[in-house]
């Protein structure tokens, strides 16, 4: 059982303390318990609540039918948002809801109403990585469990690996290498670039997460590759992503490298030549056009 406090609450809901202070009085939505220095702390199951009730309201319920309602008119008037959102937002809140309650089949219907309504890769930019994003803040406050990330982070990756294998085998004769660093994880990124590379008909090497430098390092020597792709998301020192950079340049001479995360938005790292940050899915299709070009 996690415990939150109203910030908390406002963080994730996105609904303002202040509001939900006066829905507990007025309507008693909630009915947070108190430390003995009487602080207000509440459940898991009154998150859940709350981001139902803020889900229908954001959509134009009112707060005060909506009080009003049972446990099971919630839930009814929730699953009509799936076929009924509208905005990147809407989406994104149900899927939170459905990740929170374990609920894999809700998921992958909504995954599948989005691919269908959207487009695969609209689907990817638009509400997958604006999710993980919303996913972060729920794990840091510690109401999301890694097997929840997991959960979806799965499903997603299933699906950039079935859209992959249906690429026509034409290919431009250029190779793309794509790897995370040692104890980098978080690949679905990575998959999704390999994915924009495969469409642009490059070859892709994929050595996926946590690449010894070793390995790179003996791959160098055997493999001529035209673009390398690689992410930092875990917490590393701006000096040692700059000599991380400087070793891998120094293997590949001029080879464009593809860097981007979370790491290297933050530290600001000096990067080499030819070494590009892109920090956005266009940046990074302006570089497989140039490299295809060159």
């Amino acid at each position: 059982m996690n415990y939150y406090t109203i910030k908390d609450l406002e963080s994730l809901s996105g609904i303002k303390a202040h509001t939900i202070r006066i829905w507990e009085k007025r309507y008693g939505l909630l009915v947070p318990d108190r430390t003995s220095t009487n602080i207000r702390f509440y459940t898991d199951d009154e998150l859940k609540h709350l981001l139902n009730v803020a889900a229908l309201v954001k959509r134009g319920h009112k707060i005060s039918k909506v009080s009003v309602y049972t446990a099971q008119r919630i839930r009814e008037e929730v699953l009509k948002l799936n076929r009924e959102a509208s905005s990147m937002d809407d989406f994104i809140d149900q899927l939170v809801i459905h990740i929170l309650n374990f609920d894999t089949e809700k998921l992958e219907d909504l995954l599948d109403t989005l691919q269908s309504r959207f487009g695969f890769e609209k689907m990817i930019t638009d509400v997958i990585f604006p999710l993980f994003q919303k996913v972060g803040v729920y794990w840091q406050i510690g109401s999301m469990f890694p097997a929840q990330e997991h959960m979806v982070s799965n499903l997603v990756r299933q699906r950039i690996i079935v859209e992959s294998s249906k690429m026509n085998h034409a290919r431009n004769g250029k190779t793309v290498l794509l790897f995370l660093p040692e104890n980098e994880q978080h690949e679905l990124g990575l998959l999704f670039s390999r994915y924009l590379a495969q469409k642009d008909t490059f070859d892709t090497i994929y050595l996926g997460q946590n690449v010894p430098f070793a390995d790179i390092h003996a791959l160098a020597g055997t493999k001529a590759v035209d673009l390398i792709v690689t992410v930092f998301v875990n917490a590393m020192e701006k000096e040692d992503i700059e000599k991380y950079l400087r070793d891998l340049r120094s293997l590949f001479g001029n080879v464009p490298v593809s860097v981007s995360g979370l790491q290297v938005k933050a530290k600001e790292p000096a990067l080499p030549a030819n070494v590009y940050f892109i920090n956005n899915i266009e940046a990074y299709r302006d570089l497989l056009a140039k490299v295809n070009r060159g």
